[in-house]
C-alpha cells in the first residue's frame, strides 16, 4: 500500500509537472517572438555589459547602462531623421511655387471650399465631411490599440534582457546544477550555443556600424565628385540608413541604395544628363556598400565558426517560414542542430558513449576537452 501512494503521488506530480510546462511553453509560443527579440538584445548587449559591470557595483545600474547604450545611436538617428523629415516638409510648404488652385480643384467636387470658408460650421454637416471623420476615428484607434500593444512588447524585450544580463550567471549555474553529467557534455553544449550566439547577433550589429561608416564615407566622397544636378540627399544619414538597413540579410542594404539609384537617375533625366554618373553610383554601391561587407567583412565579424552559407540559409528560410522574427530564431535553430549534430549526434548513432567533444577529434587541445573551461560561468548563458 505505501509504495502504491508513493507511486500516486509521484504521478499526480508528474502530471503537474507536465501542466506547468504545458503552460510555459503555451506562454512562449504565444510570444515566441517577444523571447527571440529579447535573446537577441541581451546578445547584444552582454559584451557592453560585461565591460560596464567591472567598474559599477550594481548589476542592475550596470545593466541598465548597457541597455541605454545599445539604445542611444537609435534613438539618435530616428530623430536625426524625423528632423530631416520635418525640415524638408516645411520647405516643402514654403515654396513659393506651390499653386493651391490645383488642391481646391480637385477638393471641391467633395467639399464646398467657397461655402466653408465662410461657414466653417457648415463643412461638418456635409455626409462626406462625416464619414471621413468616422474613418479617420477607427483608423485612430486601431493604430492606437497597435501602438499600445507594440509597447508592451517593447517593455517585454527590454524586461527579458535586463534580467538576463543581470542574473545570467546564477541561470547558467542553477541549470547545470541541475541538468549537467559527468562527462560535461550539457556544459560544452550550452558553451558551444552561447559562444555562436554571441558571435551571431553581436556580430549583426558590429556589422550594421562597419557597414554604415562605408556607406557614409562612400556617399559623401560621390556627393563630391558629382555635379550639383546629381545631389544626393543627405549622404551621411542615407550612410547611417543603410547600417541600420544591413540588419535585415540579404535586401537590407539594397533598401537604401537602389531607390537612391532611382532618385539620381530620375535627377539625370530632368537634367538632361550625367547618366554616366548615375551609373557610377550603382556600380559602387553594388560593390563597394553591398557585396564588399556581406562578402568580406560579415564572415569575421558574424558566425565565425559557423559555415557562411548555413548561416546565409538561416536569414534567408527563417523570416520564410516564422515571419519577421525568423530572422533572429532561423539562426538560433542553426546553432542548435549544428552543434548537437557535432557533439552528440555521431556518438548516438556508433552507439557510444557521449563525450564533450567532436566525435573523431584527435589532439583536442586542452581548452576544448576540458568540461570546466567550456562551462565558464562568465561565457556561459541560460
Amino acid at each position: 500500500m505505501g509504495d502504491t501512494r508513493i507511486d500516486r503521488g509521484r504521478a499526480a506530480w508528474w502530471a503537474i509537472g507536465a501542466t506547468l510546462t504545458a503552460a510555459l511553453v503555451y506562454v512562449v509560443y504565444t510570444f515566441v517572438g517577444t523571447f527571440v527579440l529579447g535573446f537577441f538584445l541581451y546578445y547584444a548587449t552582454r559584451p557592453v555589459y560585461r565591460r560596464v559591470d567591472r567598474h559599477l557595483r550594481s548589476s542592475s545600474v550596470a545593466a541598465v547602462a548597457s541597455l541605454l547604450v545599445l539604445a542611444l545611436p537609435v534613438v539618435v538617428l530616428l530623430s536625426y531623421t524625423t528632423a530631416v523629415g520635418i525640415q524638408e516638409l516645411t520647405r516643402v510648404l514654403n515654396a513659393p511655387q506651390i499653386d493651391l488652385t490645383t488642391v481646391e480643384a480637385l477638393v471641391q467636387p467633395y467639399v464646398d471650399v467657397s461655402r466653408a470658408v465662410q461657414d466653417p460650421q457648415s463643412l461638418l454637416g456635409q455626409p462626406s465631411v462625416r464619414a471621413a471623420i468616422n474613418t479617420t476615428l477607427r483608423s485612430a484607434g486601431q493604430y492606437a490599440g497597435f501602438l499600445g500593444t507594440a509597447f508592451v512588447h517593447l517593455f517585454a524585450v527590454i524586461t527579458i534582457a535586463f534580467y538576463l544580463l543581470r542574473d545570467d550567471t546564477r541561470l547558467a549555474e542553477w541549470f547545470h546544477s541541475r541538468f549537467a553529467d559527468s562527462d560535461g557534455v550539457v556544459r560544452a553544449y550550452t558553451a558551444a550555443i552561447d559562444a555562436d550566439f554571441s558571435n551571431i547577433f553581436f556580430g549583426n550589429i558590429l556589422f550594421a556600424f562597419i557597414t554604415g561608416v562605408i556607406a557614409s564615407i562612400t556617399f559623401n566622397v560621390l556627393q563630391i565628385v558629382f555635379p550639383s544636378s546629381l545631389s544626393i540627399p543627405y549622404p551621411t544619414l542615407m550612410g547611417l540608413l543603410t547600417g541600420a538597413a544591413s540588419l535585415i540579410p540579404v535586401v537590407g542594404i539594397k533598401l537604401v541604395w537602389i531607390p537612391l539609384l532611382g532618385w539620381l537617375a530620375v535627377a539625370a533625366a530632368r537634367s538632361g544628363g550625367g547618366y554616366g554618373f548615375v551609373a557610377v553610383f550603382g556600380v559602387v554601391a553594388a560593390v563597394v556598400i553591398d557585396f564588399i561587407p556581406d562578402l568580406v567583412v560579415r564572415p569575421y565579424v558574424s558566425g565565425r565558426d559557423l559555415h557562411l552559407g548555413l548561416v546565409m540559409l538561416a536569414y534567408v528560410f527563417g523570416p520564410l517560414i516564422w515571419g519577421w522574427y525568423g530572422i533572429f530564431l532561423g539562426p538560433m535553430v542553426l546553432v542548435f542542430v549544428v552543434h548537437f549534430a557535432r557533439l552528440v549526434l555521431p556518438e548516438l548513432v556508433a552507439g557510444e558513449g557521449i563525450a564533450p567533444v567532436p566525435a573523431g577529434a584527435d589532439d583536442t587541445p586542452a581548452s576544448d576537452a576540458d568540461p570546466e573551461s567550456a562551462a565558464d560561468p562568465d561565457d556561459t548563458a541560460a
